[in-house]
């Protein structure tokens, strides 16, 4: 429900489980330790360039439960994002968030994330990733 999307359980299961399927996407989640329930998440998409010749990735999605915040766990999952794509030989990741997200925003600026352009509604950053 995020960014003003309706909610609709059955249609996000079925696009994931898709995108999975066909190896479309890439998932990490954060799990609590004590009980084992899942308390945040990230999703990958690959970006392929024909021109560079290389696939770097678009950090779709970066969630963690409201009360799991501001515990670091956003920024263990863009880290292990970061490692996932260094060991995939890519060198950059990038993702969009609203111009009105400014905790996220912190967030990735904190991590060295530079964004890169605007539009009315979402910011484009992007992370170079040094081998």
């Amino acid at each position: 429900m995020f960014y003003n999307q309706f909610s609709d359980i059955g249609m996000a299961t079925a696009f994931i489980g898709e995108r999975l399927q066909h190896n479309e996407s890439i998932i990490f989640l954060a799990i609590n330790q004590d009980t084992e329930q899942p308390v945040g998440f990230t999703q990958l998409y690959p970006k392929y360039s024909s021109i560079r010749l290389d696939k770097n990735w678009i950090l779709n999605d970066l969630y963690v439960a409201e009360d799991y915040r501001k515990q670091g766990i956003g920024r263990k999952l863009i880290k292990t994002v970061m490692d996932f794509a260094r060991t995939k030989g890519s060198t950059f990741v990038q993702l969009e968030t609203a111009i009105d997200n400014f905790t996220a925003q912190q967030l990735y600026e904190s991590i060295g994330f530079v964004k890169q352009q605007n539009d009315e509604d979402f910011f484009l950053y992007k992370i170079a990733l040094n081998s």
